[in-house]
C-alpha cells in the first residue's frame, strides 16, 4: 500500500460498547495490525444531550477487556471545536459553505409543498448562492445555520471494500448542514475533518453509514483532502433473525465478562459475525490477525448465536489452565460472600468441572458447594436421602451388592447438594476425609 494504514473507531459515548461497535473496533484493530499501521480511537461526544463520562468509560473498559488496544487518543470532538470553526471558515471564504437563514417553520412549509407535489422533500436552495442569483435580504435577528455546497451535477462513488462499487447522484443530496444556529458543527462535518487530519486511509464502519458516505466524499473533496477506503460492515442478526436487540446480544460487552465469558472466546466469536477464514471455527487472536482481510467479509447480515458463543466460551474454558480459572473463579466467589477458608484446593476443584461448564458463572455455581455445606433441595432429598441409601454411605457397598449408582448418588446429593457430579471418587478425593465425614455426619 502507498500510505500507511490508519484506522480508527469512533463510538457515539450515549450507551455502552454492544456487539456490533466490539466488531467494528475488532476489525478496524485487526485491519491495522494485519497492515503494520496505526489504530485510532475517537470518541465523538459533540450530541451533548446524551454523550456521558459513564459512557466514555464503558466504551475505554470495554475495549481494555478485548485487548483492542490503540496507538492514538483517545481524541474528543468536543476538544476539536476551535480546528472544526478554523475549517468552517476557510469553506464560507472559499465558497463551498454559505450561510441560511431559512426558518424551521419555512423549511417545514416548503417540504409539505414537495410532497404535495409528489417531490422528494429536501431544502430547496433559496440561499445558496449562485451566478447571476440575487438572494433574499438577511432577516433582523435571525441566526444562519452553515451549510455545505453540495455539487448539482455528476455522481458521487466509490468502490466499497465490503458491498462492492457504490454510486449516488449528486441531483440526490441537498445541501447539508454542517454547522447548527449556535455554531457547533454536526456530525458529518466532524467526521470529515477529523478522518482527514488524523489520516485515515481505511473506514470500517456499520452498514447505517452507507448513506452519509457521498456526502462526506463531497466534502472532502471541497476541501481539497484525500478520500479514504470505506467499508460498511452489515449489520448483525440475533438469532431468531430480527434486528440485534438487548434481549439476544446487543448489550455491553463488559456485560459478557459478567456472564462468565472469557475474552478470548468472545473475540474469536466477534471475528466469525461476517467474516471467514475457509472453514475455521476457533483460531487465536494472532492467527486471526494474520489471516484478516477486507476480502472475506459477507456483504449479507451475519445472524448472532448464543449457542454457538457457549460452545466456543467452553472449548476455551478446557484449553485453559485450571490456576488461572481458578483466580476467576475465587474472584466470583468471593462476590458472592464465599470464602475458601477451610475447604479443598480450589485449582484442585476447577481441574475437576473445567470440562463440564461453558461460562465461568457455571464453574462458580458448580465449585461453590466444596466452600459451603450446601442442603440438597427437598425433592433431591427424598429421591436420594432414603434409608437405605444412608445404609449404603455407612456400611460396605460390597457388602450390600450394590451397584456404584445406588451409592453415589446419595452421596452426592449428601455432600454437595446436586445429583450430578464428576466422578465420585475424584469428589471425595478433593473434599478430604474430614469435610466429608463432617457432611456425612
Amino acid at each position: 500500500m502507498s500510505n500507511p494504514v490508519r484506522t480508527r473507531f469512533a463510538p457515539s459515548p450515549t450507551g455502552y460498547l454492544h456487539i456490533g461497535g466490539a466488531r467494528t473496533a475488532l476489525f478496524s484493530w485487526a485491519y491495522a495490525r494485519r497492515h503494520g499501521g496505526q489504530f485510532v480511537l475517537r470518541i465523538e461526544d459533540t450530541d451533548v444531550a446524551r454523550s456521558t463520562p459513564e459512557a466514555v468509560q464503558a466504551i475505554l473498559d470495554g475495549m481494555n477487556w478485548l485487548g483492542l488496544e490503540y496507538d492514538e487518543g483517545p481524541f474528543y470532538q468536543m476538544q476539536r471545536m476551535d480546528r472544526y470553526k478554523e475549517v468552517l471558515g476557510q469553506m464560507l471564504e472559499a465558497g463551498t459553505a454559505y450561510y441560511c437563514y431559512t426558518s424551521q417553520e419555512e423549511l417545514d412549509a416548503s417540504r409539505e409543498a414537495q410532497r404535495a407535489r409528489g417531490e422528494k422533500p429536501r431544502y430547496d436552495g433559496r440561499w445558496r448562492p449562485e451566478p447571476g442569483k440575487t438572494l433574499p435580504a438577511v432577516p433582523e435577528g435571525v441566526l444562519p445555520v452553515v451549510r455545505f455546497k453540495n455539487p448539482v451535477d455528476g455522481v458521487v462513488a466509490w468502490d466499497d471494500l465490503v458491498k462492492g462499487h457504490i454510486e449516488i447522484a449528486n441531483a440526490e443530496l441537498d445541501d447539508l448542514v454542517i454547522a447548527r444556529q449556535d455554531g457547533t458543527p454536526t456530525y458529518n462535518f466532524c467526521v470529515v475533518v477529523d478522518d482527514w487530519d488524523m489520516g485515515i486511509t481505511q473506514v470500517i464502519r456499520g452498514d447505517d453509514h452507507v448513506n452519509n458516505t457521498p456526502r462526506q466524499i463531497n466534502i472532502l473533496a471541497a476541501l481539497g483532502a484525500s478520500v479514504p477506503q470505506y467499508a460498511h460492515l452489515s449489520m448483525i442478526l440475533g438469532d431468531d433473525g430480527t434486528k440485534l436487540s438487548k434481549r439476544h446480544g446487543a448489550v455491553s460487552v463488559m456485560q459478557y465478562d459478567e456472564e462468565g465469558f472469557l475474552k478470548e472466546a468472545v473475540i474469536n466469536y466477534l471475528a466469525r459475525l461476517g467474516w471467514s477464514h475457509g472453514d475455521d471455527e476457533v483460531f487465536s487472536r494472532e492467527q486471526f490477525v494474520e489471516w484478516f482481510d477486507l476480502d472475506h467479509i459477507t456483504p449479507s447480515a451475519a445472524q448472532f448465536n448464543t449457542e454457538k458463543l457457549k460452545w466456543l466460551n467452553a472449548h476455551y474454558i478446557k484449553q485453559t489452565e485450571p490456576a488461572v480459572l481458578a483466580a476467576n473463579v475465587q474472584a466470583r466467589l468471593a462476590a458472592r460472600g464465599v470464602s475458601l477458608a477451610g475447604g479443598p484446593d480450589l485449582v484442585a476443584v476447577v481441574a475437576l468441572y473445567r470440562e463440564r461448564v461453558s461460562t465461568l458463572v457455571e464453574l462458580a455455581d458448580s465449585v461453590a458447594p466444596y466452600y459451603q455445606h450446601v442442603q440438597p433441595s427437598a425433592e433431591l432429598a427424598a429421591q436420594h436421602l432414603t434409608e437405605s441409601a444412608h445404609g449404603v454411605i455407612k456400611e460396605t457397598c460390597g457388602e450390600l451388592g450394590l451397584k456404584m449408582p445406588h451409592l453415589a448418588i446419595p452421596l452426592r446429593v449428601q455432600l454437595l447438594g446436586v445429583a450430578q457430579t464428576p466422578s465420585i471418587d475424584a469428589v471425595l478425593e478433593v473434599l478430604g476425609r474430614e469435610q466429608v465425614l463432617s457432611r456425612l455426619g
